[in-house]
């Protein structure tokens, strides 16, 4: 059984909460807030037996095992420094950190602490990405050559998003998701990246385009945006035909057309609790091998999108104002 704490109470950390309390191997055994009022409220809303008004307390409970980091993106490397002196391995949510050097320390103090450490990007670790990969490898569409991908949400009201003093922006919120559906359909081996953004008032990137090519003639144009809804879809053109996929941060299903526009099939991802599911059982699997990353998320990975997204800020002359 693994046993998780939880550090920050924002939304997400509601819905591992809410995740984990159907999983059969995992239980959350305590919490933690900067105000112990709301530590107690969420740990009465989810019967946790352990609430505490600090993290650091949180990072001293005994029986924690992993601590899921789910405090404001301007907070994360101080919070999984915390939890490595403490002896804690960290599922941190996305995005792992500021920037990517920030992410190189905090993966070097873990692997010198022997202290497991990964991101919470849930699309690495879901079932659809293997679909996804599967069809891909078939051939159906030939050689795949373009990608497309869209992810908006109308998140004007979300201080973490709007706010560049918490390390809000788009890109570290949606962008992440973005980036790594088209690594993981096309590869990590990347040639180039540019990137424009749009930015509100108080200074944070609100919508942001990027396009990545590759050697081979492929490439993939990406927009995120947090000032209003799209389909979140997602497209693949090839040399024979083209996908569609539902979702590209929770794939739901991808459907397959020939050169004429004719659907010719469609695969249905397999059911979840809420997706999260499936990145907590891979921390508990890699615990038990006595593994450091997960295989599904390495280091080099959250790496390689860290300064991906860090090129992304160089070409806007922008720097977080919490970023050291």
């Amino acid at each position: 059984m693994l046993k998780i704490g939880i550090m920050g109470l924002g939304t997400i950390a509601h819905t591992l909460a809410k995740t984990v309390s159907w999983m059969e191997h995992a239980v959350i055994v305590a919490v933690g807030a900067r105000e112990i009022r709301d530590a107690r409220a969420f740990a009465q809303k989810y019967e946790i037996a352990r609430a505490y008004g600090s993290y650091e307390a949180l990072a001293a409970d005994s029986e924690v095992e992993l601590i899921y980091v789910a405090s404001p993106r301007c907070n994360h490397y101080e919070n999984m420094k915390l939890c490595i002196e403490y002896g804690k391995h960290i599922l941190c949510e996305k995005a792992f950190t500021l920037n990517a050097s920030q992410a190189k320390e905090i993966f070097s103090l873990a692997k010198r602490a022997g202290i497991f450490c990964t991101e919470a990007v849930w699309s690495r670790y879901m079932p659809s990405r293997h679909l996804l990969q599967k069809v891909l490898n078939s051939g159906v569409i030939g050689r795949p050559l373009s990608l497309t991908a869209n992810l908006g949400y109308t998140l004007t009201d979300s201080e973490p998003v709007m706010d560049p003093l918490l390390g809000g922006g788009v890109l570290l919120d949606l962008g992440v998701h973005a980036i790594n559906f088209a690594l993981m359909a096309f590869g990590e081996d990347y040639d180039t990246m540019v990137s424009k953004a749009i930015f509100n008032k108080q200074g944070a990137d609100v919508s942001d385009g990027i396009v990545i090519t590759w050697e081979e003639g492929r490439i993939a144009v990406l927009h995120v945006s947090a000032l209003v809804s799209t389909d979140r879809r997602g497209f693949i053109y090839g040399s024979q035909g083209f996908l569609k996929i539902h979702n590209i941060s929770n794939c739901q299903q991808i459907d397959v057309y020939d050169l004429n526009r004719e659907l010719i099939e469609s695969y249905q991802a397999p059911g979840q609790i809420t997706g999260l599911e499936y990145q907590v059982e891979a921390c508990r699997k890699a615990l038990e091998l006595g593994e450091l990353e997960c295989a599904q998320m390495p280091h080099s990975s959250s790496i390689g999108v860290m300064e991906l997204m860090d090129e992304a800020r160089r070409q806007w002359l922008y720097r977080y104002p919490c970023e050291k």
